[in-house]
């Protein structure tokens, strides 16, 4: 890469890392100083070609890093607003079914209603039991008027159900309503998330384009070491003495399903079969083992059970950041399987080799 070359990368550097900086929410930066015009580039005969220094490349993985997590925490957001356009479309289906019942019951009582009225009309205005009421016989009068309380009394039951029926009715329509309101709301949010998912992934992968093949492999070179350094310094705690726990059948049927999905592409927001995100992965072993776990990594942090790390077993999920963007799932000896961003695919991993926020598991 020439002298040229080599300043317009770094400038894509700094503006990529710029707008990942500038997109993530909730923080606010100073405008950045006026980038000064590049001076004229020298012949490439004049200036031989000058090689990206491993202090560039670390600066570019530190730029991937800060990119792919906020895709990552964007894929989170992804699926959680997926997993409520599901549940939502699955509750109007439902509310549906309840008011195609409910209008059925209405014309029936209605359809009742209409004939004890035109019964009504046929005999002058009085039901037939009434005339009983008119009868000089004592016994018929007697019989006359239980038949008459019992006939008020259905008409009075007959009234309650229309009533009923007419309120459940609204009660549905207005259920349906809103469930729909809440349902565009999350569509919208998916929406959002999956732009932003996209920027994020588009803006990484225009930065990993501007390397040349023996950059990419000196970068990949520096993924590893930073990995072994993490993870050394992590085993180095001791934080595994004592840690050996054997994995329930349940956990050994996850970790069966995760390790089968080795060499399958990530793929954000997706749940297999053919490819995964972190979470999907989890959350599909977790499902196969028949112990359903929440969709995203953030949902799995919050409601499942949380272990220390000397007591984890294969099968335990380690979560990730302080966010809880990333999910993993232990498998023994000090090793994680998990489906790392974009571009890489299921794979084997140190459990230190990121910053570890804790533990949980699915089957306590």
């Amino acid at each position: 890469m020439g002298t040229d070359e080599r300043g317009l990368f770094m400038a894509a550097v700094t503006v990529l890392c710029a707008a990942t900086a500038l997109a993530a929410p909730g923080t606010a930066f100073a405008a950045p100083a006026p980038t000064p015009a590049p001076a004229p580039a020298p012949t490439a005969s004049a200036v031989p070609a000058a090689p990206v220094s491993d202090e560039d490349l670390e600066e570019v993985r530190t730029g991937l890093d800060r990119l792919y997590h906020d895709a990552a925490v964007a894929t989170d957001a992804y699926n959680a607003a997926e997993e409520e356009v599901r549940k939502q479309s699955a509750r109007i289906v439902a509310l549906a079914g309840r008011i195609v019942e409910g209008q059925r019951q209405l014309e029936r009582l209605e359809d009742q209603a209409g004939a004890a009225a035109r019964a009504q009309y046929r005999t002058g205005g009085l039901p037939p039991t009434a005339r009983y009421l008119l009868s000089d016989d004592p016994q018929r009068f007697m019989d006359g008027a239980g038949t008459v309380l019992n006939g008020e009394r259905a008409a009075k039951k007959l009234i309650g159900r229309l009533t009923t029926a007419q309120e459940k009715l609204r009660r549905y329509s207005a259920d349906a309503s809103a469930q729909w309101k809440e349902l565009e709301a999350d569509r919208r949010a998916r929406a959002t998330a999956e732009k932003r998912i996209e920027r994020q992934v588009a803006a990484a992968e225009e930065l990993e384009s501007r390397l040349e093949e023996k950059e990419k492999e000196r970068l990949a070179r520096l993924e590893q070491r930073a990995a072994h350094r993490a993870q050394t310094a992590w085993l180095g705690t001791g934080v595994l003495k004592g840690a050996g726990g054997r994995a329930s059948a349940q956990g050994g049927q996850a970790v069966a399903f995760a390790t089968a999905q080795l060499g399958k592409r990530y793929v954000w927001g997706a749940e297999g079969p053919d490819s995964f995100d972190c979470s999907g992965l989890t959350s599909r072993a977790w499902a196969g083992a028949g112990r359903p776990v929440p969709r995203t990594s953030q949902e799995q942090w919050k409601r499942l059970e949380h272990v220390g790390i000397a007591d984890m077993r294969p099968g335990d999920l380690i979560v990730y950041f302080d966010d809880a963007s990333h999910v993993g799932m232990y498998v023994g000896d000090g090793r994680i399987v998990h489906a790392p961003r974009p571009g890489r695919t299921v794979t084997f991993a140190g459990a230190g080799s990121m910053p570890i926020l804790g533990v949980v598991r699915p089957d306590a």
